[in-house]
């Protein structure tokens, strides 16, 4: 176990008793998953709802912001998310939304969506507040949230992931220029290669990330599916591969990266008013236990049906199995920036 990942074990055990306010502002819907095998399935999901599913098996205990009906798909997700012990504010909706999805023969979805998106402003404070998706771009919501984000940002850790879905989008200029005013005043940003791809053909994501970093945000995630996540600060530079598991299915990868990750944050005091000076501090053997804790999560997530992130639990028990069985990613290697990498010579030279 290196220092980073002894730092975020010690702390996420000190630090239980005094546990951070975290808010999740997102959609709710039912996924209605049409499997290769011709099986139909309903089940619950959105993408911040799927992160505060994760958090909540965390015990983070998060308050999830959402809109769903009072019908069986609503009650579908009320269930759901009162399991894991989510404290829901619920905007009520006309009807519950949905997502028609597609399953290929790797577990991949595509999928088609029935959304309306609309949520009162919440009289609310936090530590930590994630927004994302659909969400974020919708309208009348999508305002709503914007508002918030500028409300939160000076004393509460901003996490923002785009997850693209094309069908809420004009086009890419116009989606680029959206999600760029949420990357600049979020504090960390995840997003996927899929995503970077179809905002920037053709650009270097690695490139794309560092251009993010210079335009607000402290920390920039990509995940690149079974090849594991890249993560760029103004310092540090790292990649880490993926694990190597049966898949199911990929629904919830994402999201449950996304809620690892934030839990290990808040493990090392990294939410509320100092979250952007905490972050420029991180070092690479941190920010490396960062993203090898959150793709684990992942992985275990796809190897199980839908969204279905691990408890606090099975994390900590497939970490231990992960340290017994190698201390580290063979494939790991530094990304650093030129500017990074002038600076340390420099230091050393000195």
């Amino acid at each position: 176990m290196n220092r980073g990942e002894q730092r975020l074990a010690t702390n996420r055990r000190a630090h239980a008793s005094d546990p951070p306010a975290v808010l999740v502002v997102g959609e709710s819907l039912v996924d209605i998953v049409h499997r290769e095998d011709g099986i139909i399935e309903h089940r619950p999901g959105g993408s911040p709802a799927n992160v505060a599913l994760a958090l909540g098996r965390l015990a983070r205990n998060p308050e999830l912001v959402t809109s769903f009906a009072n019908d069986d798909y609503g009650a579908l997700i009320r269930e759901w998310l009162d399991s894991a012990g989510i404290n829901v504010r619920n905007s009520h909706a006309g009807r519950t939304a949905t997502a028609t999805a597609y399953l290929d023969s790797a577990g991949a979805a595509t999928y088609d969506f029935d959304v309306a998106w609309s949520v009162d402003m919440p009289d609310t404070t936090a530590d930590l507040l994630h927004i994302g998706s659909i969400s974020a771009v919708l309208e009348p919501g999508a305002s709503t949230v914007s508002e918030l984000v500028d409300t939160l940002r000076g004393r509460a850790l901003v996490s923002f992931d785009p997850n693209i879905r094309p069908q809420f989008h004009g086009g890419t200029d116009e989606t680029r220029s959206h999600v760029e005013s949420f990357v600049t005043r979020a504090h960390v940003v995840k997003t996927s290669d899929e995503d970077l791809r179809w905002l920037y053909p053709g650009k270097n994501i690695v490139e794309v990330a560092r251009d993010w970093v210079r335009s607000g945000p402290g920390l920039v995630v990509v995940t690149r599916g079974d090849h594991g996540a890249i993560a760029i600060s103004e310092s540090v530079g790292v990649k880490v591969s993926g694990r190597h598991v049966d898949v199911v299915d990929t629904v919830g990868a994402g999201d449950t990266f996304m809620g690892a990750l934030l839990d290990g944050l808040m493990a090392i005091n990294i939410y509320g008013p100092e979250s952007p000076a905490r972050i420029r501090a991180l070092t690479g053997p941190t920010v490396t236990s960062l993203l090898n804790r959150a793709t684990l999560a992942a992985a275990i997530n796809v190897t199980r049906s839908g969204a279905n992130p691990p408890t606090l639990d099975e994390l900590s028990d497939a970490e231990q199995n992960a340290h017994t069985q190698a201390s580290a990613e063979p494939g790991d290697v530094d990304v650093h920036d030129q500017v990074a990498d002038q600076r340390e010579k420099s230091a050393r030279k000195k």
